[in-house]
């Protein structure tokens, strides 16, 4: 039996506690905030058997197997090592931690502990990506990738969350070196990190202040950004994060030398891509009916999970603690290796860098 527990009781906590809920072998033991009621009400909503206003307090009388901290970032570092210290495996929801150096603190912490540890990039494992992973490691591109497109778009104008921090000058979310980004971008650099295999990585990233922030006498927050990555692997992808830009994406494609794929997101769709091109008019039939079949394929698996009432939003988040929970009980690898964790902070360091280097000769050229 897997005894988890749940430290910061805000919103993304209920997402944690369901999913918990429906792992197998698996019980909430205790739930733990600053803010007592927080704690209280996760506790009188789901099945949970105590909650905590203090961290050690939850630890010594819970006595978790694994602890998952949904607390703003800031505070990941110290609340995961106390943890590590005191014999729990960790599981962090992103982003990680505010920075490389602390990533590889904790890394080291869980190594020498020889506990687990994992990152809540949950979207990596749902049903499409799964799929998508497994037809990659089945040769279905013909050899590694070539080149990958990411795209994650947030819309700030619909997100209650996104009225928050942009009516609060306050908000801890301010207060990252990447701000806005900060919060959301790993989920789309994940995607593209899995498929990196280099360690000569070179980023190169473009920010700025959408029309739609500047209007509302936002200039410090960005929320539109391009990136380019080169593995030094002749592996190469784009990233783009946007609110502006319609339709909304949460898109992933991936190409090979024989074939590619289209992950999308939002309508929960796998598309493959043949590579092969046909002469003269069968060129504007055969793809477009390959491309309808596709779809509708998508379309009907979706519509048998529906009826079978396993169509959850958030799906990949119980496939991720169940993988993790399975790792801790049989000991078997992590579900995000390590290396790709440390990887997607490393990318987010290197970008904020360039970004605040961009508003550095901003600033110079406008004096």
């Amino acid at each position: 039996m897997i005894k988890a527990a749940i430290v910061g009781c805000g919103k993304i906590a209920d997402a944690h506690a369901a999913a918990i809920s429906m792992v197998p072998d698996s019980e909430i033991v205790g739930v733990c905030d600053s803010e007592l009621l927080m704690a209280k009400q996760l506790f009188e909503r789901f099945p949970i058997k105590g909650y905590y206003g203090d961290l050690r307090e939850m630890l010594g009388a819970a006595k978790p197997t694994v602890v998952h901290i949904t607390t703003p970032p800031q505070s990941h570092l110290d609340i995961a090592k106390t943890c590590l210290d005191s014999g729990c495996h960790v599981y962090v929801e992103k982003p990680f931690t505010v920075n490389a150096k602390e990533a590889r603190q904790l890394i080291q912490t869980a190594e020498q502990n020889r506990l687990k540890l994992t990152v809540g990039t949950d979207e990596q494992f749902s049903l499409t990506a799964i799929r998508t992973r497994q037809l990659v490691q089945q040769g279905y591109l013909g050899g590694p990738p070539v080149h990958m497109e990411a795209y994650y778009c947030y819309d700030l104008g619909e997100e209650q969350y996104a009225k928050a921090f942009l009516a609060n000058k306050t908000h801890w979310l301010r207060n990252l070196p990447g701000q806005l980004l900060h919060n959301i971008i790993s989920h789309g650099l994940a995607k593209i990190v899995e498929y990196l295999d280099g360690e000569d990585l070179k980023v190169v990233a473009h920010g700025f202040t959408s029309d739609f922030l500047r209007k509302m006498g936002e200039t410090s927050l960005i929320d539109e950004l391009r990136v380019i990555l080169d593995d030094g692997q002749k592996r190469t992808a784009y990233f783009t994060f946007s609110t502006q830009m319609r339709p909304l994406l949460r898109e992933f494609r991936i190409y090979g030398r024989r074939n590619g794929l289209i992950v999308n997101q939002d309508n929960h769709s796998l598309i493959k891509v043949p590579g092969s091109s046909y002469k003269s008019v069968l060129n504007a039939v055969i793809p477009l009916n390959t491309y309808a079949r596709e779809y509708r394929k998508s379309m009907f698996s979706n519509i048998r999970l529906f009826l079978k009432r396993d169509f959850h939003m958030k799906s990949g988040l119980k496939r991720l603690i169940e993988s993790f929970y399975r790792s801790i009980s049989q000991d078997t690898p992590l579900p995000i290796p390590t290396k790709q964790i440390l990887m997607t902070v490393e990318i987010m360091d290197t970008i904020f860098d360039q970004l605040r280097d961009q508003d550095a000769r901003s600033f110079l050229a406008d004096r």
